[in-house]
């Protein structure tokens, strides 16, 4: 028989899948499918363990958690203010300037400038922070002053808190004054921790300096934002180590102080007598808290459905600002109240594991500052919606409508975005993604990859051209080792044997015998 029939058999052969005896049950069950089938692939591969894609353990204990979960929660909170705003809106906006959605469209230019402003911000160094300190104290004075000033400062609803800026925009410097007033005061503090432990300690010069911030803002009858900002500075001090008979005495002068800013101002005494009895003027000052509690009422658990809320149609003042709870209430239910909460309660959390976290003292208590202040503000405005607190015209941080609490809402974010990324896990973790970076980046990892994808084409190209012929191997080389001489490479001689005759062999003798 021909070598190469025989061969040819061998290679046909092998292209056979090999007998199994399907009568003996271990034969059976070790069957070889030599078929490429992809379906059949991702059967096998289902029935083994697959790994969970997310877990939460996993998730919180990642060195960027605080960072993705406050990242998220305040987006969230923004998202879900954006939708209210332009729900609780439409009326007012209709009825002030002609057109459904011109408070929105402001509320969403703001919530741009301030996102841009949180991204910028969160990359940042702790330092940058830390040299800002004296210069943002400046500047919120300077804007406090000339709140003050006739011709500059604009009056809305009895108080003179806004800077005109031209046309229907205003500043709100008390909110600016909320941020810079915990990177100076955290500064200070950080500075002088071990001598913080008395009234000569605290008098010079953050006593001075709070004092007059806080004199300036109740000169413009803003007495919420004072609320705010007395446990602001409050739990700085008592995070920085400060004796405990300090705060009876700061305790005593606070109420005292609200006790005398509340009787002498008329439409202050007349909002805490209705939030001691708002059914006593329910057509005057008791309108607004008690359509408040008809619009948590009335809106179950589910809601009515989003933008069908009867309250926004004139019954409840400020429906978009101070009271936009009660319309997310009404229109979204108890589920969708208690889902902002909860993401309140988020925020909350993540703020205080990063102080927790921090090995720096000016970061722990700027963290500190800034979660006093977001909380704080967040429990005023839901306890007056709620009946539980007088209204104190405090927005709801990251809902209600306003550019200036919005914008250095999300600035003061941005600020804790950068503590969060500041921890030293999360710093390792992202200078090991900065080095990888630098070592190749993506497009030079696709040019690879197509490189390696090309070379493994030829590859396969030329194993196939080498397998047509039954003798040889995949390379193109015979079986027997032996590389066989080619028509274009002729074997060479020398002139002398090319010009000498071929011999004769001789042939040997035989013998006789």
């Amino acid at each position: 028989m021909p070598l190469g029939y025989s061969e040819g058999l061998v290679a046909i052969s092998s292209t056979q899948p090999p007998r199994t005896d399907s009568k003996n049950p271990a034969n059976r069950d070790s069957r070889i499918d030599v078929t490429d089938n992809p379906r059949r692939r991702r059967q096998a591969d289902s029935t083994e363990p697959r790994r969970k894609m997310f877990g939460l353990g996993r998730a919180l204990k990642h060195p960027l958690a605080d960072y993705g979960f406050l990242l998220g929660a305040t987006l969230l909170l923004l998202i879900i203010g954006l939708i209210m705003v332009m729900s609780a809106s439409t009326v007012v906006s209709f009825r002030t300037t002609g057109s459904s959605y011109t408070l929105f469209l402001r509320q969403l230019l703001f919530a741009v400038l301030g996102v841009v402003a949180m991204i910028a911000l969160s990359r940042m160094p702790v330092a940058f922070f830390r040299r800002m300190a004296y210069p943002a104290i400046v500047v919120a004075f300077i804007s406090l002053i000339l709140v003050l000033v006739p011709g500059i400062g604009v009056e809305v609803n009895g108080q003179r808190n806004w800077i005109s800026l031209g046309g229907p925009f205003r500043l709100q410097p008390s909110e600016f004054a909320k941020l810079a007033l915990i990177i100076w005061a955290a500064n200070l503090l950080a500075r002088r921790r071990d001598r913080v432990t008395g009234w000569k300690s605290l008098m010079i010069p953050l006593a001075p300096v709070a004092g007059a911030m806080l004199f300036l803002i109740l000169m413009e009858g803003d007495l919420g934002t004072t609320l705010v900002m007395m446990p602001m500075l409050a739990a700085m001090l008592l995070v920085a180590g400060a004796p405990m008979r300090l705060f009876a005495w700061l305790g005593a002068g606070v109420v005292t102080l609200i006790g005398l800013m509340s009787i002498t101002t008329p439409y202050r005494l007349q909002r805490f007598a209705t939030w001691l009895d708002p059914a006593s003027d329910p057509t005057g000052t008791g309108w607004q808290v008690l359509h408040g509690q008809y619009a948590l009422a009335t809106g179950g658990w589910w809601g009515v459905g989003l933008g069908a809320s009867r309250e926004k149609w004139g019954f409840l003042p400020e429906a978009q600002t101070d009271f936009i709870l009660a319309v997310i209430g009404e229109e979204v239910g108890l589920v969708g109240t208690l889902s902002v909460l909860a993401l309140f309660a988020v925020i909350a959390l993540v703020i205080a594991q990063i102080a927790m976290r921090a090995d720096n003292d000016f970061v722990r208590l700027a963290t500190t500052g800034v979660g006093i202040w977001i909380v704080a503000q967040a429990l005023i405005n839901i306890g007056a919606v709620v009946g539980a607190l007088p209204i104190t015209g405090l927005p709801l941080p990251l809902v209600s409508y306003g550019g200036s609490s919005l914008t250095f809402t999300l600035m003061a974010v941005g600020m804790l975005l950068a503590f969060a990324r500041a921890q030293p896990e999360a710093s390792a973790l992202l200078g090991t993604r900065k080095a990888a970076r630098k070592v190749g980046s993506r497009r030079e990892l696709k040019k690879q990859e197509r490189r390696r994808k090309q070379r493994q084409r030829a590859a396969g190209s030329v194993a196939e051209k080498g397998s047509d012929f039954p003798g040889r191997e995949a390379g193109g080389v015979p079986r027997n080792g032996r590389a066989r001489r080619t028509a274009s490479r002729p074997r060479a001689t020398t002139p002398a044997k090319a010009d000498k005759a071929p011999r004769r062999r001789r042939s040997k003798p035989h013998g006789d015998g």
